[in-house]
């Protein structure tokens, strides 16, 4: 993997079992912040799945878009983009009736000192829009933050496991979770709770932090010991494939990849693939953000790209000094404060 582009063509791949869900859609998809880290590669899935499938469907994609060029690029894809800042009662109003949408918008990063519009983007904006989206089927991007740390060594949090979300953030998301609960009860609206942690794109993720910190010899921090990490291309494949399964009240679906993923292994793989010495920091915790995926599984088959897949495509990209976000995921937090 070598340009951005090859990137986006490898992410954006339908399967064939995605072409078939999408087939058995009615109605158009519309994906609510589209212009975040996942949403661009989700939208061009989503309209390549279609356009192979023969189907006359459109794909909304809407965001902010404080990047122009962000937008242009979806245009020219065929993805039909909506500039909207959706606290504002207007903008949200104004969006088409849509039978299935993606919910993706929210606030993470910034939370601490700026709580109150966490809690406004993750639990107030969720109401308002649910409230106008009565007869739309519902996936709602949602995080394994809201369970607690487990221990390392246990079945780890399935979807009956009772929540107990750390700090703000994770408390915002819940709080989104509870209201769209409360408005698929009340309107008998489908939906489902997409609990994800963490998605894996070779521009930012876990993976990318723990392989550069071994490139430029930093220390790895070994608190936080284990992970859980899914490739973004399968997890919005997931995601589109989960409007099939929305239900009132609504499904909870856990989605990550089937490992738990020792930091220190990994950070050792990226070191033989670098030839160099990987620097550990402090010692594993005997518990971690850990999530039990096999439901999602089940549903949708294992994760097409694998754990080895991805250390060699993310110690390709980094040696080759490949462009990154810069948004670190923070996964070592253990105290929520993001």
């Amino acid at each position: 993997m070598k340009t951005i582009e090859e990137l986006e063509v490898f992410l954006t791949e339908p399967s064939q079992a995605l072409i078939h869900d999408v087939s058995k859609l009615d109605g158009d998809i519309m994906i609510l912040g589209a212009g975040g880290k996942m949403g661009p590669t989700l939208a061009k899935m989503a309209k390549r799945a279609i356009d192979k499938a023969g189907l006359n469907k459109k794909v909304y994609g809407v965001s902010r878009f404080s990047k122009p060029e962000l937008r242009n690029e979806l245009n020219a894809f065929g993805i039909h983009t909506i500039s909207a800042d959706l606290l504002k009662d207007e903008d949200l109003q104004a969006l088409p009736d849509v039978k299935n949408i993606i919910y993706m918008a929210g606030n993470k990063f910034g939370t601490v000192g700026n709580e109150h519009f966490t809690w406004a983007m993750n639990a107030y904006l969720p109401g308002r829009f649910a409230d106008k989206f009565t007869g739309s089927r519902i996936v709602a991007f949602s995080t394994g933050n809201v369970y607690p740390l487990t221990e390392v060594i246990s079945s780890h949090c399935s979807e009956g496991q009772p929540v107990n979300p750390i700090g703000e953030y994770a408390q915002s998301c819940l709080g989104r979770e509870r209201v769209l609960t409360y408005f698929s009860h009340k309107n008998n609206t489908p939906m489902l709770m997409f609990r994800l942690n963490y998605a894996i794109d070779l521009r930012y993720g876990v993976l990318l932090e723990v392989a550069r910190q071994v490139y430029n010899g930093q220390p790895i921090d070994l608190t936080m010991g284990n992970v859980n990490v899914i490739w973004q291309g399968d997890a919005n494949e997931y995601a589109i494939r989960s409007l099939l399964h929305t239900d009132s009240p609504p499904k909870i679906l856990n989605v990550t990849g089937p490992e738990t993923i020792s930091v220190r292994w990994l950070a050792e793989e990226f070191a033989k693939r670098f030839a160099k010495q990987a620097v550990f920091v402090n010692e594993e915790q005997p518990t971690a953000l850990l999530n039990d995926a096999s439901q999602a599984h089940k549903l949708f088959g294992y994760p097409k790209v694998t754990i080895g897949q991805m250390i060699d495509m993310t110690a390709e990209w980094v040696g080759d000094d490949g462009y990154t976000y810069n948004k670190p995921t923070h996964f070592q937090e253990r105290q929520g404060a993001f």
